[in-house]
């Protein structure tokens, strides 16, 4: 067998591996920090514990159930990623909107100043920033604004005395299309108690969608923020525009060819300085 037959032969296999490790990156790192990771955390260590005492005690009867259960695995995953697979098809069978950056920074500013404002005297808000997946079929209720983005306006839908100051507030790019929405409640049991009701429903939205929620609590006047089912609670107005910022304005390319280039042309007009003659 030569090295030349093992080249052909072999780039099969090595693809498989590929791809294989490629897919476990990837699902590892889109249900990393949500519920489903933790869950699927506890099954492999019960599954991996009972595997150990069923070959080192040979327990045959458990031995048996267990290679049983490993056929319905599976479907049991299924059921346990319900939420990230429903956002991950969600997020599959959309494309993306292409925004400007200089738009969305202002569309940015303009949230965070109203968080700004709303903190000090304690008036709730509760902002879902639409991406890539609408939220039309996962909101319920609502009164349609369809407005520019502004702090104004933003203070003006969640001052108490307003007729629609409850519930949350639906923002598409400069544009806000629904006020008075409800949002979906999350089911987890982890929480603590007073994590209220903006909160839970901040969470529970984006366990079904790829939104990001800014939530400014009634009672504290904390500014938080929720992403991938994961809640961020009491942070600066410097950490929530940096925040914003990072996930919404497109980034970019600083490395690949176009970057190269970038930096050749630059190096090339630039002026040559020589260094100070020297004699001999």
């Amino acid at each position: 067998m030569t090295f030349w037959w093992w080249i052909q032969q072999g780039w099969r296999p090595a693809l498989e591996v590929l791809l294989l490790a490629v897919g476990i990156y990837w699902a590892f790192r889109f249900i990393k920090g949500t519920r489903g990771a933790q869950m699927l955390t506890g099954l492999l260590a019960l599954l991996l514990f009972l595997t150990i005492i069923t070959r080192v005690l040979d327990l045959k009867v458990l031995n048996i159930l267990l290679n049983q259960f490993f056929g319905v695995l599976a479907l049991a995953l299924v059921v346990i990623f319900q939420p990230e697979l429903r956002r991950m098809l969600a997020q599959l069978g959309t494309l993306p909107v292409f925004v400007s950056t200089r738009q969305q920074r202002e569309n940015i500013e303009d949230i965070v100043q109203a968080a700004d404002r709303l903190s000090p005297v304690r008036i709730g808000a509760l902002i879902a920033i639409e991406r890539n997946q609408q939220l039309a079929e996962v909101v319920e209720g609502g009164v349609p604004i369809n407005c520019d983005l502004t702090p104004e306006m933003l203070e003006t839908i969640f001052f108490p005395n307003n007729a629609i100051h409850d519930g949350g507030v639906v923002v598409r790019e400069n544009r806000i299309l629904r006020a008075a929405c409800i949002f979906p409640i999350t089911n987890r049991q982890d929480l603590s108690k007073s994590v209220g009701t903006r909160h839970r429903a901040a969470i529970g939205l984006t366990e079904e969608t790829d939104a990001v929620v800014v939530v400014v609590s009634e009672e504290t006047g904390a500014i938080s923020y929720a992403h991938r089912g994961r809640l961020t609670s009491h942070v600066t107005i410097e950490e929530l525009r940096a925040f914003l910022t990072a996930e919404l304005v497109p980034r970019l390319p600083t490395r690949g060819w176009a970057a190269w280039i970038r930096r050749w042309r630059r190096t090339a007009a630039e002026p040559r300085v020589s260094g100070p003659e020297t004699s001999a």
